[in-house]
């Protein structure tokens, strides 16, 4: 079996742009009329960059080989260029492709790719939710702690038993900052009202994106411990895995960290530095399903527990889900609401969610398939916003009352 053929498709995410500006995927086709589908979650630069990466990495690394080699593949591109050392734009896109190869392998075998990396663990797996809280005038508003109550209430009565939320403010290329005593106050208002709201019922994911010094996520954290939060996600910019091992060593949370990571190599030095419990890896960067399960077993051996990042799209998702359902540290996979919506109109059939639950199917490969239509109506992207953005301006103490740009959703770049 050699793969032949790639195509790639950057499909624009509709307004209110919820998983991001848009999404990468990829089809790879093999000589033997095999096609398996990917995609990537590479967000430094403009699509028209990643697709070019990709067809480059295609080209060089990939044409005319087996898919089923897959370690091949990865140390080739791991290693390309005399770099041997993690990259997070050649991780991404070799991830989509690698997500892809495991699509076509189980579709030759006719089996779920979750059987063929160690088996089905889980025949269901617990999901939680982002709130998105809608205003009376039918606005999406982060900023009010009584509104993420109404919402987390109404993701409770959906059959959520987790819900995340961000209010420690906006997150700056000048961050990690101390954040503000009205910001404290209202994280802890957040936490609060929602505990208030939900009980025991839900546990309580506090979100931040690596906002604060150890110093300023140190009081946070006393701030919030109250409320019993189930993880403290990514109190400190990624990259200096002693700071954030600073915060864990300070409160009782667990600490979440991963999603802007890439291969077991950053992973394992999170562990090494006991700076995390929860490993949060994104399939589409951190060098796709077989790097994610080796860094799964990674955190097993420290009896910590993975629980997949998801901010992008569902292909990306039903990788994890293959990956999740194999795992016996998972945790809980992030849902992007119940997969409704553009998550659903993108595919053939949408991820099957019942009850706070993500039900994995017995179809081969990936288990889930592109809807063409709707993929070449979205295409191509032609905005020159990236994925996600983050403030150009340094934190400002006295414009820090809301949490403003939340997931760099609402502002102009």
């Amino acid at each position: 079996m050699q793969v032949e053929r790639l195509q790639t498709h950057v499909v624009a995410v509709p307004p209110p742009h919820i998983g991001g500006m848009y999404w990468i995927f990829v089809n790879l086709t093999t000589k033997c009329g095999i096609t398996g589908v990917g995609e990537v979650y590479a967000s430094t630069f403009h699509p028209t960059v990643i697709e070019a990466a990709l067809k480059d990495t295609f080209e060089r690394y990939l044409k005319g080989h087996n898919p089923h080699h897959i370690e091949r593949f990865y140390r080739q591109c791991y290693s390309s260029g005399f770099t041997q050392r993690p990259d997070l734009t050649m991780m991404g896109a070799f991830s989509g492709l690698e997500m892809a190869c495991w699509d076509i392998i189980g579709k030759a075998c006719n089996k779920p790719v979750y059987e063929l990396i160690g088996g089905k663990v889980h025949d269901k797996l617990r999901s939680y939710t982002y709130l998105y809280p809608v205003d009376k005038n039918g606005k999406h508003n982060y900023d009010c702690p009584q509104l993420a109550a109404e919402c987390a209430i109404a993701n409770r009565e959906l059959g959520f038993t987790a819900v995340k939320f961000d209010p420690a403010g906006p997150y700056s290329v000048y961050s990690g900052h101390q954040i503000s005593l009205a910001a404290l106050e209202r994280s802890a208002d957040f936490c609060k009202k929602i505990r208030a709201a939900v009980g025991n019922d839900c546990d309580l994911l506090f979100g931040t994106h690596g906002q604060m010094t150890p110093a300023s996520a140190i009081r946070l954290a006393k701030r919030i411990e109250p409320y019993d939060p189930l993880w403290f996600e990514e109190p400190v910019p990624p990259g200096q895995n002693a700071a954030m091992a600073q915060v864990a060593a300070k409160t009782s949370i667990p600490i979440a960290t991963g999603e802007r990571l890439t291969t077991k190599y950053e992973f394992h030095d999170v562990l090494e530095h006991k700076a995390a419990s929860i490993l949060q890896m994104n399939l589409g960067r951190v060098g796709g399903i077989l790097e994610a399960k080796k860094i799964a077993s990674l955190a097993e051996v420290h009896y910590c527990q993975i629980a997949p990042h998801l901010y992008n799209g569902p292909i990306g998702a039903a990788a994890s889900i293959q990956l999740a359902s194999a795992t016996p540290n998972f945790l809980i996979q992030e849902s992007i609401g119940t997969w409704d919506g553009f998550h659903a109109e993108v595919v053939e059939e949408k991820i099957d969610w019942q009850k706070g639950y993500i039900i994995p199917n017995d179809k081969p490969g990936l288990g889930i398939s592109l809807n063409m239509e709707v993929v070449k109506a979205h295409s191509p992207y032609q905005q020159k916003r990236l994925h996600l953005i983050m403030d150009k301006r340094p934190y400002d103490v006295s414009q820090s009352n809301g949490s403003e740009d939340w997931k760099g959703l609402d502002k102009d770049e």
